[in-house]
């Protein structure tokens, strides 16, 4: 059987509702869910860098720059998009939310109707 993989946050309303588009596409074509709490079970670099090249976004534009970490840590630096990766790792509260994965492909589900690329 297939899954669709959920990178979530529980407390995040648009990370809420790309989980719930995703698990009405599922329950439509018989598919599995896989939820991964990525704050409680972070990506390893290796995962983050792979989903990126399915998401075809550069590094820095899956993090949430208006979370304080981003501001106290890394806000007005020039990174590379290596440091911004490890910055991604290390905090992985700065992963924008929610990532869909499913057969190979990767979206980012804001608006949550973008979950409906991967099919």
């Amino acid at each position: 059987m297939s899954k669709i993989t959920v990178w979530h946050n529980p407390r995040c309303r648009k990370s809420r509702e790309g989980l719930a588009t995703a698990e009405k596409i599922v329950g439509e074509m018989g598919l599995e869910v896989e939820i991964r709490k990525y704050l409680d079970n972070p990506p390893s670099k290796a995962e983050l860098t792979k989903v990126l090249k399915m998401l075809g976004m550069k590094p820095i534009e899956l993090v949430r720059t208006k979370e304080a970490v981003w501001k106290e840590h890394f806000k007005g630096k020039d990174l590379t998009d290596e440091q911004v990766i490890d910055a991604m790792v290390q905090y992985p509260k700065l992963i924008e939310r929610p990532v869909v994965i499913y057969n190979g492909k990767a979206v980012l589900a804001r608006p949550a109707e973008k979950v409906l690329e991967l099919f």
